[in-house]
C-alpha cells in the first residue's frame, strides 16, 4: 500500500498528514507506529488524517499518537490541518469548521501565515475529563511513589494535568510525567504540563504528551496551562506561552468562554511511503 503524505510541524510538534479524501486509508496501530517511528518510518509525534465531514462541518479531523492510539484533540495539529487543506486545494476558505472526536473546532488561516483556532470551552467536571474525584476542585493532591504532588485537572477536548513549578528546566518531566500520565485516577490517561510563571503575561511550558512522551510543544497543553494559571489568579487573560519549539499566544476570558490559540503551522516536505 502506497501512501502520499505531508510532513508538517507547529513549534516543533511534528505530524504526518494524510489525505483520506483523495486516497483510501485504513491503518492499524502497527502501521501507524511504523509511520511515526523516527528510524524505520517517517517520524512524528502524531499522525493526522483528513476526512470528509459526517455532519455539517467542512472536514473531519482524526488524530493518532505515535503509539497508534486515537485521541480526541491536538491544538498544534489543528493549525497544521487548516494550512494543509488550504495549501492542497481542498478548500478555498481561510476559516473552516472541523469535526473532531471531542466536538467542532474552527481554525482560521491568518494573512500573515499564522493560524488562530477556537479551541472550545475548557471542562472542569471530573467525569467529563475524565478524572476520578469526588467533586470539582481548583487543584488536587495526586499520590505518587515518591510522595504527593498538586495538579490542576481539566479537559481541552483531551485530558490535562497541570503542575506549577518554580523552574521549568529542572522540572521532573521525564521521570514524573509517565507516572502521572498512567495514574489510575485518569481512566484514559492524561497529558502532563509543567508551567513556570514568568509574569502575569508570560509562562514557560513543557508537556509530557499521552502516548508520545515529551514534545517540543503542545497546543492543547498550552491552553490548559493558561486556563489553570488564570483560575489560580496567577495570569491575565492574554498570555505568551514559550515552549522548546517556539511561542504561542493564548487568550481566555474565563467562565464558559472559548480558549483562543494563535501560532505557526509549517509544511516541511512531501513524499510517498510504501507500507
Amino acid at each position: 500500500m502506497k501512501l502520499k503524505f505531508t510532513k508538517m510541524q507547529g513549534l516543533g510538534n511534528d505530524f504526518v498528514v494524510l489525505d483520506g479524501i483523495n486516497q483510501s486509508i485504513a491503518l492499524n496501530q502497527q502501521q501507524i507506529r511504523r509511520l511515526a517511528d523516527r528510524h524505520f518510518g517517517i517520524g512524528c509525534d502524531q499522525l493526522l488524517l483528513v476526512e470528509k465531514a459526517v455532519g455539517q462541518a467542512d472536514f473531519r479531523y482524526r488524530i493518532f499518537n505515535a503509539d497508534g492510539g486515537e485521541v480526541e484533540q491536538c491544538g498544534n495539529g489543528a493549525r497544521c490541518f487548516v494550512r494543509y487543506v488550504h495549501d492542497h486545494g481542498l478548500t478555498g476558505k481561510r476559516e473552516i469548521r472541523v469535526e473532531t472526536v471531542s466536538g467542532i473546532i474552527s481554525p482560521k488561516l491568518e494573512l500573515d501565515g499564522s493560524v488562530t483556532v477556537n479551541m472550545g470551552t475548557p471542562l472542569f467536571e471530573p467525569g467529563k475529563i475524565p478524572f476520578i474525584a469526588e467533586k470539582k476542585e481548583l487543584s488536587y493532591r495526586l499520590e505518587l511513589p515518591a510522595g504527593a504532588v498538586t495538579v490542576s485537572v481539566l479537559s481541552m477536548g483531551n485530558p490535562h494535568a497541570v503542575r506549577v513549578v518554580p523552574d521549568i528546566d529542572s522540572a521532573p518531566v521525564e521521570t514524573e510525567g509517565p507516572l502521572i500520565e498512567a495514574h489510575s485516577r485518569f481512566p484514559k490517561r492524561v497529558n502532563v504540563g509543567y508551567m513556570q510563571v514568568i509574569d502575569r503575561k508570560h509562562i514557560k511550558l513543557r508537556v509530557f504528551e499521552r502516548g508520545a512522551g515529551e514534545t517540543l510543544a503542545c497546543g492543547t497543553g498550552a491552553c490548559a496551562a493558561v486556563v489553570t494559571g488564570i483560575n489560580l489568579g496567577l495570569l491575565d487573560d492574554r498570555i505568551l506561552v514559550s515552549t522548546k519549539g517556539g511561542e504561542l499566544n493564548i487568550g481566555w476570558s474565563g467562565n464558559d468562554e472559548p480558549v483562543w490559540m494563535t501560532g505557526p503551522a509549517v509544511a516541511v516536505f512531501e513524499g510517498e511511503i510504501n507500507l
